[in-house]
């Protein structure tokens, strides 16, 4: 008996609101799958039934994930091949289906993307931030403890740029909370990408509530928000368990050096955490203790 060849599994972007976006190539891999494993049938149904795709749809929601992944494999060890969709934009970003992939892989599955619209890069690319180094959150959390840590967390990072998702029924809690937290940062609040009556917000937390309440039904359509944290409200100061002064004394005594040579010593020590102008800020310091010394 033939061998029975290994289907593939296809990452399929889809439209974020204009079915025009639908690339040809991701048209055709739909068309030629066997079955299409979709976050939410009925609203998937909408855009195959504008492409003309019928009778493919299987659920791949969240709730029955893990149980379907078994499901698909087996299907794609007997040939099948097996597309993954989600109810808009590029899947398991912030949506089901990662189960599957991860299985797939595990399987020695081969799995393929199929690039298209992405919410939260469509959000950056127009936002006018620093977009060198960014890092994307997904959905925002709803309790405050949590949005509190998660801000502090904004406040630590590498990165000044931000993605977020948040649901138009908690949109204005979100601005009112960046408001009340005092944060310093500039937003780039986008609202139905792609649509007819696609809008952007820009400006201060308190700018954007002002557009918001000028908008009306702001609780409508769905939204990406990008946030640039200003310079002067991110954490810049290293918590340091041992003083400045402490260091160079104790380098200068244990290997007999100079201040100018302490200074050298403790930056090339890998526990240290100042910088040269600190150190030598330091060592003017202990130079007025002691006096001039040597140099």
């Amino acid at each position: 008996m033939d061998e029975v060849k290994t289907g593939s599994l296809y990452i399929v972007a889809t439209p974020i609101g204009n079915s025009r976006d639908m690339s040809q190539r991701g048209i055709q891999i739909l068309t030629d799958a066997d079955m299409i494993a979709a976050e939410d049938t009925r609203r998937s149904m909408v855009l195959l039934n504008k492409l003309g795709i019928r009778n493919k749809l299987v659920s791949n929601h969240k709730f029955n994930e893990y149980g379907k992944a078994k499901f698909f494999i087996s299907a794609m060890k007997q040939g099948q091949n097996v597309a993954v969709i989600t109810d808009a934009g590029t899947p398991c970003i912030s949506d089901p289906g990662n189960e599957l992939i991860k299985a797939a892989v595990e399987e020695g599955i081969r799995v393929i993307g199929v690039p298209g619209c992405c919410a939260a890069v469509n959000a950056l690319s127009i936002s006018g931030f620093d977009l060198s180094s960014f890092t994307f959150f997904g959905f925002f959390p709803r309790e405050r403890a949590d949005r509190r840590r998660l801000l502090e967390k904004l406040r630590r990072g590498d990165t000044r740029t931000f993605a977020l998702y948040e649901s138009p029924k908690r949109i204005m809690d979100l601005v009112d909370f960046f408001i009340e937290e005092g944060v310093c940062c500039r937003m780039c609040l986008c609202n139905d990408m792609t649509k007819l009556h696609e809008l952007s917000f820009r400006g201060t937390p308190s700018e954007v509530k002002e557009q918001l309440l000028n908008k009306g039904n702001y609780d409508k359509g769905e939204y990406a928000l990008v946030l640039e944290i200003d310079e002067d409200y991110i954490f810049n100061k290293v918590e340091h368990t041992v003083s400045a002064e402490a260091m160079l004394v104790d380098a200068m005594v244990a290997g007999d050096l100079s201040a100018k040579e302490a200074v050298k010593a403790v930056l090339e020590d890998e526990n240290n955490s100042y910088s040269k102008n600190e150190l030598k800020a330091a060592a003017l310091r202990l130079k007025k203790l002691f006096g001039d010394g040597d140099d």
